[in-house]
């Protein structure tokens, strides 16, 4: 095997590994938390950390943006668009770290992929009074992609209340860092950051080689 060979096979099985660790403690921590705790329930790890069980229907953090269907499907197209593009970086043989960031973006929206695609299929409805259980397939409490996202981490660094004086919010509670997240949304937002800061000429790329695709194409037929 050359070498450049066998560092196309070595960046591929670093993708493929990372996806898979990823994925394993991001499920493992949502079905712990799904069978283990009642929905609401938190527990305290630190005054500023907390495992707190809640769900939702939409994307990272717990934002809901159109409809259950429509985030599923995109999460699908998504999904095969990433794979297929990391596929095109590791055989380019672009720098490692970007290969890296950019397969725990892909391990993050294949861990919430899973939820929406199974969780309302295999698991019974989770509420503030019991416990969720695994159920025959297909018998759980939703159809095939419109499962609930689980999310567990909460970290309320800073918890205080609005100045009186304030119009609008005044003396209303104000907590810093408030919304709960998953181990999914985490290698997301890290990956993307990281992207941004260290990545930015890759990611140039991207758009580049869109907008010149026509140009070449003309030059071809001319």
């Amino acid at each position: 095997m050359d070498v450049g060979k066998k560092t196309l096979w070595n960046s591929g099985w670093m993708a493929v590994l990372i996806v898979l660790v990823v994925l394993a403690i991001d499920q493992i921590l949502k079905v712990w938390v799904k069978t283990h705790m009642s929905l609401h329930e938190s527990i305290e790890i630190a005054s500023w950390f907390k495992f707190t069980f809640v769900e939702n229907n939409g994307m990272a953090f717990g934002m809901e943006i159109g409809s259950k269907i429509f985030l599923s499907v995109f999460r699908v197209v998504a999904v095969v668009a990433l794979t297929y593009y990391i596929w095109l970086q590791i055989k380019e043989r672009a720098r490692g770290g970007y290969v890296v960031l950019l397969s725990m973006i892909l391990a993050g929206a294949i861990g919430n992929l899973i939820d929406c695609m199974l969780y309302g299929l295999i698991f019974n409805v989770s509420t503030p009074y019991t416990v969720s259980e695994l159920v025959p397939f297909g018998e759980g409490y939703a159809p095939f992609l419109m499962g609930r996202v689980v999310d567990m981490f909460y970290f309320p660094l800073i918890e205080t209340s609005w100045p009186t004086w304030m119009p609008f919010v005044g003396g209303q509670e104000f907590v810093f860092f408030s919304p709960i997240f998953n181990f999914a949304d985490a290698n997301v937002s890290v990956g993307v950051v990281l992207l941004l800061i260290f990545f930015r000429k890759e990611l140039s790329q991207i758009s580049f080689n869109i907008k010149q695709e026509p140009a070449e194409e003309d030059d071809e037929q001319a």
